[in-house]
């Protein structure tokens, strides 16, 4: 099969981007991996006519925001982020007309219709960064409560108007199943991404996006890591770092929807070059802009 992608590939002039999330023999075989935004800016530099994203839905469609010329295919079209759609436009809405000075601030991990009600997308790894340098005082973000109220901590004198949503995966990492892990694993240093609670947030020794779990542990002179986010982060940390050890804090750290990209799945999109994302032209101009303004405040 990895033959057969590599000559499909060549034959299709299509270049392969996959998340850290999903698995290991997927993402050996892709051309770039990544977090979100790592991903969102390699879709605009690559040169070949076809993306083949090997993710999330919301991650086809910011390819193809950015990319309206290209072509860009799912691998797994059932593929699917529950968090996109954790966001009601009606209390959008709300919160303009409640705060006229406010941003709506979407995390990438959200539709495209929702990213065209917003101001501006961040990550996890550029959130701070882009709501600290916004002229406006009140902050919308959307859609998870999670990295929403991490962020607010770090930046006291914004005020944040917090949404429901959140990651399945991430929330069921509980403060206990850490706790427990530490007791195993005493010389630890904790890893976790700002989707988590933040209970357990409180345990960590460092909080960062997947990108820079990775560059944490890769340059620490510590060994042995317990890491709070997807459990398909692991192959990039072992592939860096042979000779350290990462442990989980349970069963949970599981995306079932990152998991349903296989190699099988990756031949059969290559094949029939399907399916292809497609947006509707008036929907794409207005999310593109969020997007295009996380890029250039993120350059800064």
């Amino acid at each position: 099969m990895k033959q057969r992608i590599a000559e499909l590939k060549k034959e299709k002039d299509a270049v392969i981007l996959a998340h850290y999330y999903v698995d290991g023999e997927v993402q050996e075989i892709a051309d770039f991996v990544g977090d979100s935004y790592y991903l969102a800016e390699k879709a605009t530099t690559v040169p070949e006519s076809v993306i083949l994203f090997c993710g999330v839905s919301f991650m086809g469609e910011s390819a193809k925001l950015l990319n309206p010329e290209k072509k860009v295919v799912m691998a797994d079209e059932t593929a699917d982020c529950p968090m996109a759609h954790m966001v009601d436009t009606d209390r959008i809405a709300e919160v303009r007309k409640e705060y006229p000075d406010v941003a709506v601030v979407c995390y990438v991990n959200s539709t495209a219709e929702i990213k065209a009600l917003s101001d501006v997308c961040v990550t996890s790894s550029n959130a701070i960064q882009i709501v600290k340098n916004l002229p406006n005082k009140d902050i919308f973000f959307i859609p998870d409560n999670n990295l929403g109220r991490y962020v607010a901590k770090q930046l006291p004198e914004k005020h944040f108007i917090f949404n429901e949503g959140f990651c399945h995966v991430h929330k069921s990492i509980h403060r206990e199943d850490v706790l427990k892990a530490k007791e195993l694993y005493p010389e630890a240093l904790v890893l976790a991404h700002p989707e988590c609670t933040e209970d357990t947030l409180e345990l960590a020794d460092f909080i960062g996006s997947t990108s820079q779990i990775i560059d944490y542990a890769t340059a620490s002179g510590h060994n042995i890591f317990i890491i709070c986010t997807e459990m398909g982060i692991f192959y990039e940390l072992m592939q860096k770092n042979p000779d350290k050890k990462f442990y989980s804090v349970g069963h949970r750290q599981f995306c079932p929807n990152m998991k349903k990209v296989r190699l099988e799945s990756v031949v059969s999109a290559l094949e029939s070059l399907e399916p292809e994302v497609e947006l509707e032209e008036s929907l794409r101009e207005k999310a593109k802009l969020p997007l295009e303004k996380m890029l250039v405040l993120a350059a800064k």
